[in-house]
């Protein structure tokens, strides 16, 4: 392929993408209740100004993540909440790229609630010398650019993502790209609050610890104390 096919293959990408993202959205929010028919074909391409063959691979990426479905003659509609991919990252940002619902983040909450602390015990049997020197990397780079920075965010999603990569079991570590999306988001709400939040950086550090002392039940009741606050300071900001 060209450097003129690539560029025009890369520009339909990213038209299809935000296509997908903006309907994508709108039904993750609400917006667009389940049940309902989108756009159709015609009525799709005169209202985001895009190709047929656009618009149709924006809706194949929806049908991919579970979020509508296509039949002949009836149209797309959006298929009910439980049949989503709910774990995809994408999934994830559109839930939260919009101001999520109280349930949306209490359910998230529990899901990590029931997995990080149990993988932190797991990372405070399992972790080598070189994973705990990461993890501590990342700690200190969160402390150092703090919660509300971008850095500071990118490095608390690590943090989470690199314990679960200690625990050294494949389901565990093929849920790591969903938590790390899950929190970058909850940690975007806070930071964005104007109410300031507890600050959750002591608690990291009391995780980091235990972990650093290969103490499973100390992990695992560290790591349920940061979601528990996490999780009550998400759902205070959002009422």
């Amino acid at each position: 392929m060209n450097s003129a096919s690539q560029a025009n293959a890369g520009g339909a990408r990213k038209l299809h993408d935000k296509v997908a993202v903006e309907l994508g959205t709108a039904i993750a929010n609400g917006r667009i209740p389940e049940g309902s028919l989108l756009p159709t074909e015609q009525e799709g391409v005169q209202r985001f100004g895009v190709s047929r063959a656009t618009y149709r691979e924006a809706i194949r990426a929806l049908s991919s993540k579970g979020l509508v479905t296509s039949r002949a003659k009836t149209g797309t509609r959006v298929n009910p909440r439980h049949q989503w991919a709910v774990l995809d990252p994408e999934v994830i940002t559109w839930m939260f790229s919009a101001k999520p619902t109280t349930q949306a983040v209490r359910s998230l909450f529990e899901l990590r609630m029931i997995i990080e602390p149990a993988a932190s015990a797991l990372a405070a049997e399992r972790r080598t010398a070189e994973q705990l020197l990461v993890i501590g990397h990342a700690y200190e780079e969160m402390a150092r650019h703090g919660y509300r920075s971008e850095q500071g965010q990118a490095a608390d999603a690590r943090f989470h993502e690199l314990i679960l990569t200690a625990t050294d079991n494949d389901f565990l570590i093929g849920l790591t790209e969903s938590i790390a999306t899950a929190v970058r988001w909850t940690t975007i709400l806070k930071a964005t609050a104007s109410k300031t939040p507890r600050d959750p950086i002591p608690l990291h550090f009391e995780l980091y610890r235990a972990i650093a002392d290969r103490n499973p039940e100390r992990a695992r009741e560290a790591a349920l104390t940061l979601l528990e606050v996490a999780r009550e300071d998400t759902e205070a900001l959002l009422r």
